[in-house]
């Protein structure tokens, strides 16, 4: 039997991107999967393309922990049981450290973080009383190597990677699964939509040193990590690369960083 096939899901970031191609993934297995996003139109969209007859829009501000709340106790409470849990809504901000205003710190971690959080807090006990579950938190090679020009981003992406490898310990007793989500570039509307500053954004893109991959090989990675009840799911050569080359020497990866920092359009105002 599949996986996946006959199984509950939400996917919250669902209206594009990572988290639309992951329930596209989910749906050709076998689940049923409730989208959750914040922008009602684009999740209209996305439920019309993936088919309603197996999804369940659902119009939920991950920085609302009441929200999402309600949103795992509804699905719940409709189907019997959750056996998956998302959580894959985020944003992005580059720029220099000294250029970010409060709020830009602020909003990186409502969103990337307690957005995170919020998904963890109503599923996880709701797993451990159904005695099991798997929780999947979206993170970001830049939660596992450093980041210039997006310290901020990277610092809710290792928050989310030690969430989830500390919280999967303790969850093994109950029978609940976690995994981090950690891929490289990916072509997703998060590029295009993230804040940047004193920076140009096309010139960024268009001169950056490695290619920026699907979101639906992503998606298929991603189900065969958890299939496999992977920790960490490292998506990408690059990805994979850079995390092997940082806990080989981090000293060398820092070098390594810093001289592609003078080169790359990134850091340049």
């Amino acid at each position: 039997m599949d996986h996946f096939d006959g199984k509950v899901a939400i996917v919250t970031g669902a209206a594009s991107g990572i988290g639309k191609e992951i329930a596209r993934a989910l749906l050709a297995r076998g689940a049923t999967v409730a989208l959750a996003d914040n922008h009602a139109a684009n999740l209209a969209t996305a439920a019309d393309e993936l088919g309603r007859q197996k999804t369940e829009p659902h119009v939920v501000d991950v920085t609302d922990a009441q929200a999402v709340a309600d949103l795992v106790r509804d699905v719940a409470a409709r189907h019997g049981r959750l056996d998956f849990m998302f959580n894959n809504a985020g944003i992005a901000v580059f720029g220099n450290a000294q250029d970010m205003t409060l709020e830009d710190w602020n909003r990186l971690v409502d969103i990337n973080v307690r957005g995170v959080i919020h998904g963890v807090a109503a599923a996880y006990p709701l797993m451990i009383d159904q005695g099991g579950g798997h929780i999947v938190n979206t993170a970001s090679v830049a939660g596992l190597v450093p980041t210039p020009s997006g310290v901020g981003y990277s610092m809710t992406k290792h928050a989310v990677v030690g969430l989830s490898s500390s919280l999967r310990i303790e969850a093994a007793r109950y029978g609940v699964r976690v995994s981090a989500v950690c891929p490289g570039f990916i072509d997703t509307p998060i590029v295009q939509n993230a804040k940047v500053i004193k920076l140009d954004r096309e010139r960024m893109l268009r001169e950056m040193p490695v290619r920026f991959h699907s979101p639906v090989a992503l998606a298929q990675a991603v189900l065969h990590g958890v299939e496999r009840n992977r920790g960490i799911i490292v998506f990408s050569g690059f990805a994979r690369f850079g995390w092997y080359f940082h806990r080989l020497s981090p000293a060398f990866m820092t070098r390594m960083l810093a001289a592609g920092a003078r080169r790359n359009p990134m850091l340049a105002e």
